[in-house]
């Protein structure tokens, strides 16, 4: 009987059978192997569940919704029937490299119990393009991440380990939001526990062409929300608040809202005008939707590519 401690691997999936054998591997291939994986299937058309049956290994455990509810909705779901002390996320289209759960394992023994969160740097593949998040610029905040969060994510869910306490401390995942449920959650548990990051890429994430990541409808909608939830915080940093302004203003700008866009344009210069970048975007919304989009899609593609 092993006394390492128990590590839940929660992967929400739907109709990617052709790429979750791959990702079901790449958690069997840990060099830690005291863990379980929880494969939730969110009502898939493909042979999923037989793909999921193929391994024959008891530490897999297979969960079926009865209709289609979304990620957020499984991801709740396994971390509720998870047996660990310790929660992992992996996505059905994402590998993780094989000392991923032993450097986080080793990081939490090693660090203080206020430590609620460890996370790696991750490979975000796009096509031929190919970024590390967060990048080599990143500006690490040991201290405050919780300031650093309200300002924006930079924690990919495939990366992070989580101690199960924090979700019965802050709740899981909000359902209600479209995308950015991630960032949603980290917010919550920076107020109460710290996070550790192993800066090493430890994930490679693959986008796909019908991933939700792509939806800048459901980005805006996203961000509006998550600005609404956190606005008192948020607005005590001019700072922040601005980044947060001029963000869903080029969103809603190339998204086609040109008119609403530059609403969020003028609430930033208002907010924090120290910003050339914001400055030269409000003067560009000036000029039109189609001048803007042919001129913004080359400066500002980071936010759409990265969410980061």
């Amino acid at each position: 009987m092993t006394n390492k401690p128990l590590v839940s691997v929660v992967l929400p999936t739907y109709n990617r059978a052709h790429l979750l054998r791959r990702a079901i591997q790449s958690i069997l291939s840990q060099t830690y192997q005291h863990l379980e994986i929880i494969v939730v299937d969110d009502c898939s058309s493909d042979n999923t569940e037989e793909v999921a049956k193929s391994f024959c290994d008891e530490r897999i455990r297979y969960v079926r919704n009865k209709e289609r509810m979304g990620a957020s909705f499984s991801r709740n779901i396994g971390i509720k029937v998870a047996h660990g002390e310790y929660i992992a996320f992996q996505d059905s289209d994402d590998v993780w490299l094989p000392r991923k759960l032993e450097k986080q394992m080793d990081a939490f023994k090693n660090s203080p119990r206020e430590v609620g969160v460890v996370y790696t740097s991750f490979w975000r593949i796009d096509k031929d393009r190919v970024v590390r998040i967060p990048q080599s610029n990143y500006r690490k905040s040991k201290d405050n991440i919780h300031e650093r969060l309200l300002e924006t994510n930079f924690i990919g869910t495939p990366t992070a380990m989580v101690k199960k306490e924090c979700f019965e401390k802050v709740g899981m995942f909000d359902e209600t939001l479209p995308r950015l449920q991630e960032w949603d959650l980290w917010i919550r548990i920076s107020r109460y526990y710290r996070f550790k990051h192993i800066d090493e890429p430890l994930v490679i994430s693959y986008m796909q062409t019908d991933s939700i990541s792509r939806n800048i409808g459901a980005h805006i909608q996203a961000q509006k929300r998550i600005l609404e939830k956190y606005f008192e915080e948020i607005s005590k940093k001019p700072k922040i608040l601005g980044k947060h302004y001029y963000e869903l203003g080029t969103l809603l700008c190339l998204n086609g809202n040109i008119q609403e866009g530059k609403s969020y344009f003028f609430k930033a210069v208002k907010t924090y005008p120290f910003n050339m970048k914001l400055l030269f975007s409000t003067a560009l919304s000036l000029l039109g939707q189609e001048a803007y989009k042919k001129i913004a899609t080359i400066y500002f593609n980071k936010i759409l590519k990265t969410g980061y």
